[in-house]
C-alpha cells in the first residue's frame, strides 16, 4: 500500500530515484519491476505500478472491446505507451522522454503514493490540481457516504 507525497528532482537524463520510505516496499511488491504509463484521466501526470498490478490492469483494459473509441484511447495511453522500468543501484528509474515531454515533467516532480500504484506529476500540474477544492455540486453519493 503505497501513500504519501513527496516532492521528486529528475536529472538530466530523465531519472529520478525512489523514494528511501517505497524502496523495501516496491522490492517487496514487485522485484523492483515497474510499469509506467499515461494516466488516461488527467493531463500532466503518469501512472507507476508494481508490475503484478500493472499485469491486472493491462488484462483488464485489453478485455474492453476495441471497436468502441474510448476504449481504443484507454488502450492506446495505458497498455501502448507502458514501459516496464528496473531501479538501478542507486534506487533511479528511467522515465521514457516522450512521456516526460508529454507530461511536462522537468525537473521538478511530485510522487503520490495511491494505494496500489503511485501517481508521478510535474509540479506545475500537480499544485493546479491540489489547489481545487471539491465543491458541494461534486459530491457524489458514495463520496456523501464517507466519515471523514
Amino acid at each position: 500500500m503505497f501513500q504519501g507525497e513527496t516532492a521528486i528532482t529528475v536529472d538530466d537524463k530523465g531519472r529520478l530515484a525512489i523514494p528511501t520510505m517505497y524502496r523495501e516496499l516496491v522490492a517487496g511488491a514487485c522485484a523492483n519491476r515497474l510499469v509506467i504509463t499515461y494516466n488516461p484521466f488527467e493531463h500532466g501526470c503518469l501512472w507507476l505500478f508494481p508490475y503484478a498490478e500493472w499485469e491486472r490492469v493491462r488484462d483488464e483494459v485489453n478485455a474492453l472491446p476495441s471497436v468502441k473509441a474510448a476504449h481504443r484511447n484507454m488502450q492506446m495511453k495505458l497498455v501502448g505507451a507502458a514501459a516496464v522500468v528496473e531501479p538501478d543501484s542507486a534506487a533511479r528509474i528511467l522515465l521514457p522522454a516522450s512521456q516526460r515531454g508529454t507530461t511536462g515533467i522537468e525537473k521538478r516532480a511530485v510522487l503520490l503514493g495511491m494505494g496500489n500504484k503511485f501517481e508521478l506529476w510535474s509540479e506545475q500540474a500537480h499544485l493546479a490540481k491540489i489547489r481545487q477544492t471539491i465543491g458541494e455540486d461534486d459530491i457524489t453519493s458514495d463520496m456523501a457516504e464517507l466519515r471523514l
